[in-house]
């Protein structure tokens, strides 16, 4: 067994650990309670869940997706979000583990996987996007690219990540100001954390990352234009594309980039 194959093994089983966290952070953050106290109980009888039921995505499926004391049923949305948080550790891992030179920058990936998946779900809820994640989010991911910039040597990708990250800002907070009832301070400070990840990537990758958002967000806006689920003045939460965008630009910006640069002759 590579050691690949190990680093994937174990952000998997991370995953599920850490998708079952996220639950705990989506449901009771945007309500201002606790995320460590008090113990997971279900919201009908108020029994407190048992450890072994408590078990990522198992723990569904043994109680057949119902409360233990009252059968009370219980959302799929929650062995969804640990299945799909492991299934992104495990890509990223993947992914990342294929180069050993980046190898050094998982740690920062994976923890914004683990956002990605928390800011979507709360964004989607409640369209906000909490700065109990967000903020804390920019000092640690700055933290993490610059040991994963130490550990491979590049300290250009780490200015890069700086660049990134500030230009992102701006470029959003002009947005926010020329038109604020269609873009919120949330993704304004978002953009802070998604540009300093596609910045450590390089430039190119920033480009592909912030137009990939624009797109895809627009191409659901329409969608649901032409299929009359919202209308022109509908609050549609864009934070969740550009967390889709970012991604597309992280998987493949370099590639996308150094096509349209040949394309036009730029290159």
């Amino acid at each position: 067994m590579t050691a690949t194959t190990l680093l994937v093994i174990f952000s998997t089983v991370l995953g599920l650990a850490v998708g079952s966290f996220l639950n705990v952070v989506v449901w009771r953050l945007p309500r201002g309670e606790k995320l460590t106290s008090p113990p997971s109980a279900c919201p009908r009888c108020q029994h407190s869940i048992r450890w072994h039921d408590n078990v990522p995505v198992v723990g569904w499926l043994l109680l057949r997706g119902r409360c233990r004391d009252c059968s009370e049923p219980i959302a799929a949305r929650y062995p969804l979000v640990e299945a799909s948080t492991a299934i992104a550790f495990g890509v990223t891992a993947a992914v990342i583990g294929a180069e050993t030179r980046l190898i050094w920058a998982l740690p920062a990936f994976l923890y914004l996987a683990a956002i990605s998946i928390a800011l979507t779900l709360i964004d989607l809820d409640t369209q906000t996007l909490p700065n109990r994640i967000v903020l804390p989010s920019v000092v640690v991911g700055a933290a993490l690219l610059a040991i994963a910039s130490a550990g491979t040597g590049n300290w250009g990708a780490f200015a890069g990540a700086l660049a990134g990250g500030a230009a992102l800002f701006v470029f959003y907070f002009i947005i926010a100001l020329v038109q604020p009832r269609g873009m919120g301070m949330g993704d304004v400070k978002l953009a802070a954390v998604l540009g300093l990840y596609l910045g450590w990537l390089g430039w190119g990758v920033v480009a592909v990352g912030a137009f990939a958002a624009f797109l895809l967000g627009g191409v659901f806006a329409i969608a649901l234009l032409i299929i009359r689920r919202a209308g022109r003045r509908t609050a549609i939460p864009f934070g969740p594309w550009m967390i889709a965008g970012a991604w597309v630009g992280i998987a493949f910006g370099s590639q996308l980039w150094n096509g349209y640069m040949v394309a036009t002759g730029l290159a």
